[in-house]
């Protein structure tokens, strides 16, 4: 929110009713990344998170923020 895109605004003219608490959406390894790095990275699900993504980011971070 603070940096990208606010997800958790609802834009009704587009449909979107905002995400909140719980609900998840897909996120590239290098905006995690990005986020990570400026000390806001969400929590991630392992199952929900493809192998290629430890190209990016290395696999014990991503593992800290398993849900």
């Amino acid at each position: 929110k603070r940096q990208g895109n606010d997800l958790s605004t609802p834009i009704p003219e587009f449909g979107f009713q905002g995400l909140k608490d719980g609900d998840k959406w897909c996120l590239c390894a290098l905006r995690w990344k990005e986020a990570y790095e400026a000390g806001s990275a969400p929590k991630i699900d392992p199952n929900a998170t493809s192998n290629l993504a430890t190209k990016f980011v290395d696999k014990e971070l991503l593992l800290e923020y398993a849900i």
